[in-house]
């Protein structure tokens, strides 16, 4: 017991007086802030935004746009309830670039079905599916930041790269 009490003493002595430490100051909160990066952001949005506009033009057509950036043209509507998230969809489906390039293929690769929201598919392909009712065959315009990002896929998908989904919905299963 009595060697217990003076290591008792000892860690109350380097818990400190029972004050939290001052808040971590990051950076000089005088200086100003530097919103180049904020502004190129905004720029190349912009200019994606533009791409897809003349993409549209070229297509002669017109598409529903969603808040988040998705464009959607049914292509095939079939009466039926649309997907929902928790179920797996189905597809066939075709991936190009603005420019026409065909990056990915279900005729390549086999029908691709993933669980709505629960996968690691694009957001855009996740919420553009959720339009949908079996039998169902669309367009999707899928800008960037809904797609690969920066980044692109890293094989076929350049970064910053708008892409464009034919998409048919086969099956819906739970």
């Amino acid at each position: 017991m009595k060697a217990i009490a003076p290591l008792i003493l000892l860690l109350l002595a380097a818990c400190g007086n029972g004050t939290a430490p001052p808040p971590a100051r990051v950076g000089n909160g005088s200086a100003p802030v530097d919103n180049r990066l904020l502004d190129e952001n905004k720029n190349m949005a912009t200019r994606e935004e533009q791409d897809i506009q003349d993409w549209l033009e070229r297509q002669e057509t017109r598409m529903n746009s969603s808040g988040t950036g998705l464009r959607w043209k049914l292509v095939r509507d079939v009466p039926g309830d649309t997907a929902r998230p928790g179920q797996v969809a189905v597809l066939n489906y075709a991936v190009f670039l603005l420019n026409g390039d065909t990056c990915y293929s279900s005729a390549d690769q086999g029908p691709a079905s993933f669980r709505i929201e629960h996968a690691d598919v694009e957001s855009g392909l996740q919420e553009g599916v959720q339009h949908l009712s079996v039998g169902d065959s669309a367009v999707l315009v899928i800008p960037s930041a809904l797609a690969f990002g920066l980044l692109g896929d890293r094989d076929k998908i350049p970064m910053r790269s708008t892409i464009v989904y034919h998409v048919g919905l086969v099956a819906l299963r739970k």
